[in-house]
């Protein structure tokens, strides 16, 4: 493969045999797990920046092409790597058109006879068909073990980011059934796992990823599977012992790394790592007592009511902020203006003694 791909980019001179010669190329590598070949030849060819100026048939060839990359990832451990490469194509929505497995049936009345006898064309034989249920399982445990911790170290931050829409609108639809019962599909075993995980309860978000059920759905269509397995519960320890101190610090002076590795299962260097990450990060204020292998926390970070009161006094402000701009519209722009300074100083006032008041009442 190698020899014959270098063999084109030496001869050929038309864009179109070369792109599709790279994009093979990287297919291949990312086949075969050699993940940072394909990474590299995909960041090389620059062909993310003008993929949307090709044919359909080398698009879709792309998009299978990324979606490989991102199942490559996934089985080396490169989560991020991997939640990245699926992102375009999860979110549109229409996985099953992008990858040329399909068309959707919403889109077949703005199609005529000759128009759907073309893209019919275009589809990839059956035996070709990547499974949708897995590239949905892998983006969905991707973006779990990314946003969880995000969420438990953002929990009070009302400017906080999604990082995967889709995700999100899973848990949605997961807290609005009034009767949960056991999960049955692969969708409802990544939300039972996201609650248990952000709880830190690591064993019950293992059982809920890895079980006869999800093996026979997804992870048993993994060459190596035991080895993404074994990369899975890692992953899932670890993510689950961040999300923990997220969520728990504030409740602790001090704990022994020996406790944390005994609940989660982890080496002490491993937990050791972990915790120093997150340090240096300033995403948790501590620091590491080395002679006795003790996390001593700093408590510098705000308290739920403290960060509540914050949030109440940012919300007081765009609100005195939008009633400005409405009163200018109605009086003109210099009309009640020393009112208007009045009022905006009555309301800081009104802020301040909340702020003061709230962080009086957490420190009793």
């Amino acid at each position: 493969m190698d020899r014959l791909c270098k063999f084109i980019y030496a001869k050929d001179r038309t864009d179109r045999i070369r792109t599709c010669a790279i994009l093979c190329h990287i297919y291949h590598h990312a086949l075969h797990s050699r993940w940072y070949q394909a990474r590299d030849l995909m960041l090389m060819s620059h062909l993310q920046d003008n993929i949307q100026h090709a044919d359909p048939p080398v698009q879709i060839l792309y998009n299978r092409t990324m979606v490989q990359l991102g199942i490559c990832a996934f089985r080396q451990g490169m989560i991020k790597d991997a939640h990245n490469a699926l992102l375009d194509i999860q979110s549109s929505g229409r996985a099953k058109e992008l990858l040329g497995q399909g068309l959707l049936m919403r889109n077949m009345q703005e199609r005529n006879a000759e128009q759907e006898k073309i893209e019919k064309r275009r589809q990839v034989p059956f035996h070709m068909h990547i499974n949708l249920e897995l590239l949905e399982c892998v983006y969905l445990v991707s973006a779990m073990l990314l946003e969880i911790p995000y969420m438990a170290a953002h929990e009070f931050d009302a400017r906080r980011r999604m990082i995967s829409k889709q995700f999100h609108h899973q848990l949605r639809v997961g807290e609005r059934q009034p009767l949960l019962g056991p999960p049955e599909s692969m969708r409802e075993h990544v939300v039972a796992a996201s609650k248990a995980m952000k709880m830190g309860d690591w064993r019950t978000c293992h059982s809920f990823i890895i079980n006869e059920k999800m093996n026979s759905k997804v992870w048993d269509l993994f060459p190596e599977t035991q080895r993404v397995r074994e990369m899975l519960v890692r992953k899932i320890q670890e993510e689950s012992l961040r999300t923990y101190l997220f969520t728990y610090s504030s409740v602790y002076d001090s704990i022994r790394m020996e406790t944390l590795s005994e609940m989660f299962e982890l080496e002490i260097p491993t937990v050791h790592s972990i915790i120093s990450k997150m340090i240096i990060n300033e995403e948790l204020m501590a620091s590491l007592d080395q002679p006795t292998q003790t996390v001593v926390m700093h408590r510098t970070e705000p308290t739920s009511l403290q960060n509540m009161a914050l949030q109440l006094a940012e919300k007081l402000g765009s609100l005195v902020e939008n009633n400005e701009r409405v009163f200018d519209l109605k009086q003109g722009v210099y009309g009640g203006y020393f009112n208007r300074g009045e009022f905006r100083q009555h309301i800081l006032k009104v802020c301040i003694f909340l702020i003061l008041e709230c962080l009086l009442v957490s420190k009793v």
